[in-house]
């Protein structure tokens, strides 16, 4: 059956879903995670869901789904991604891939096509993080636990329970979403890329084949607080020099330690006492390390330790570190690549097979059952904020591939 999704309707739910939360003033969309934006996204998602003629429905971690039902009780296939932002955010992280679940099952169901695995939508709560993780898709692989949801929070202090119970739900609901692995076969997810790589390689569509791991560190260099005019050169704790050092370290401890997909930022650092006449006695800064192994982590765990005593010890400081976060890396399922690109070549489109630099919930539903993505070019690699864009041309490609795909493994 020559199937293909309707473009028309897709642009309509973009644009649509967009105007939820969009600030007039800097264009951006504040949906973040159980705010009233964000849960009237998730009302107009079920509006959407009963106007294709499917039931929508909200689980204890007020994930929004949606199935279309197949001739067998096999295991089902989920689809899907999430509908909350990050703060002045752009139109389609995210969002298109519940959008174009959406979209697939509408234009399976008006063609009358009955999988014989049932194929579910699901649109995860919390994917971006405010309360610390992926809420939503950790809910459904069983990884929360009551003294979890009793002690969540945001940064500015507002526990997780509070807002659910704000929003009529009961916090220790959230653990009746987890589902039995057995009954599904396995998650695709729909995504921008976030990045340059198919847009500069102009290609429509690219594969996944490994998410990447991370780790982040909260690093503390102390030196000495001194008079910038009296303190000679060789007689200073500079933290700051310490920093520097460090900083220009990390191209060398990649080569060394890392592979092609490794990467290190350091995103955040704050100088004290922070004053123009005053050589720096405390810095504090945050390393953001990522790789597809997580034997390439470990290792590069190790080097940026050594490196970091090894400076400390060279310019007189004191160093501490915390690490403040760890996700593992998600290899997709071998299996699911293949189709995923049999299906690209079919299709005649432009792919390429690649990993991604950047968590999403497939990570943590990989962790329990096999994951495929796919992702769509972002316009000079632009996301996280209102310039984020993908062409309509490249979407309905994507929407198309994750279409035949969908079908290639509900009836696979």
């Amino acid at each position: 059956m020559d199937l293909s999704v309707n473009l028309e309707r897709i642009k309509n739910d973009i644009h649509e879903l967009a105007q939820i939360g969009r600030c007039r003033d800097d264009r951006g969309i504040y949906r973040m995670a159980f705010t009233d934006a964000d849960m009237e996204g998730k009302r107009w998602l079920k509006d959407r869901i009963e106007h294709a003629g499917l039931e929508p429905r909200t689980d204890g971690a007020v994930n929004v789904s949606a199935e279309l039902s197949g001739a067998t009780d096999q295991a089902r296939i989920l689809v899907g991604s999430h509908i909350d932002t990050v703060p002045c955010a752009g139109a389609l992280d995210g969002t298109l891939g519940v959008i174009v679940a959406l979209e697939c099952l509408r234009c399976l169901r008006e063609q009358g096509v009955v999988p014989e695995r049932t194929i579910e939508l699901i649109a995860f709560s919390d994917e971006e993080g405010r309360f610390g993780g992926m809420f939503g898709s950790q809910a459904v692989c069983g990884q929360l636990n009551p003294d979890v949801l009793a002690t969540l929070s945001d940064l500015d202090g507002v526990l997780l329970g509070d807002e659910l119970r704000r929003h009529g739900f009961d916090p220790l609901g959230a653990l009746d979403a987890a589902r039995d692995p057995e009954t599904i076969a396995s998650y695709l997810e729909l995504h921008i890329e976030q990045g340059p790589v198919l847009d500069r390689g102009q290609k429509s569509v690219g594969i996944v084949d490994e998410i990447t791991g991370l780790f982040t560190w909260s690093v503390n260099l102390k030196g000495e607080a001194n008079h910038a005019g009296t303190t000679p050169m060789e007689m200073r704790h500079d933290a700051f020099m310490g920093l520097a050092d460090f900083a220009s370290a990390i191209p060398r401890i990649l080569d060394e330690n890392g592979s092609a997909r490794s990467r290190a930022t350091i995103g955040k650092a704050q100088i004290l006492p922070g004053a123009a006449n005053t050589v720096p006695g405390i810095v504090e800064f945050s390393l953001d390390v990522r790789d597809t192994s997580p034997e390439t982590l470990a290792d590069l765990g190790n080097a940026f330790r050594k490196a970091l005593s090894a400076i400390a010890r060279r310019r007189n400081l004191m160093f501490e570190f915390q690490q403040k976060s760890y996700l593992p890396p998600v290899a997709a399922d071998p299996a699911i690549v293949k189709r995923l690109l049999r299906q690209a070549e079919r299709l005649e489109l432009t792919h390429l097979q690649m990993h991604s630099g950047a968590a999403h919930d497939a990570q943590i539903m990989g962790s329990m059952v096999p994951v495929g993505m796919i992702f769509v070019p972002s316009k000079n690699g632009q996301s996280h904020s209102p310039a984020e864009w993908t062409s309509w041309t490249d979407i309905e490609a994507g929407a198309n591939l994750m279409l035949h795909s969908l079908m290639d493994l509900a009836n696979g």
